[in-house]
């Protein structure tokens, strides 16, 4: 049951919890902090934030939802029908909450609906080639 449970709720708890303060303590502040700082050979700086790292973590939980959308089973439905509630609750949370009104929150919104659309279709495409009409 555990394999159901949408991984795109991670980045959501994340993000609720830097809104909060627990992050870094500045509220949705914190999301700009830095987290690593690199010089490049060009002599231009290369910055992560707390924001960034959060939408990277998004996206690999994305590649792993995928892959969890072409198996087939009965977790597989439970597991579509959580990612939609996911996805509806990062929606609500965009339009009444002031501070999930900002680019990274969008941004983590959209790779959700990706994964939303993404997982319906991979497991359409994969239970197409499972049925088998015989003569």
């Amino acid at each position: 049951m555990l394999a159901a449970l949408p991984l795109m709720i991670i980045p959501f708890i994340l993000y609720n919890l830097a809104m909060l303060g627990i992050l870094g303590g500045g509220g949705v502040a914190s999301l700009g902090t830095v987290i690593s700082s690199l010089q490049m050979l060009s002599g231009a700086v290369w910055t992560m934030t707390l924001g960034d790292v959060i939408i990277v973590v998004s996206l690999v939980f994305l590649f792993v939802e995928i892959l969890k959308a072409s198996r087939n089973g009965r977790g597989s439905l439970i597991n579509h029908m959580l990612s939609m509630l996911v996805f509806i609750a990062y929606l609500v949370e965009f339009l009444l909450v002031r501070d999930a009104a900002t680019q990274i929150f969008f941004i983590l919104m959209t790779i959700t609906f990706v994964d939303v659309i993404g997982g319906f279709a991979v497991a359409i495409r994969s239970a197409g080639r499972d049925v088998s009409i015989g003569l």
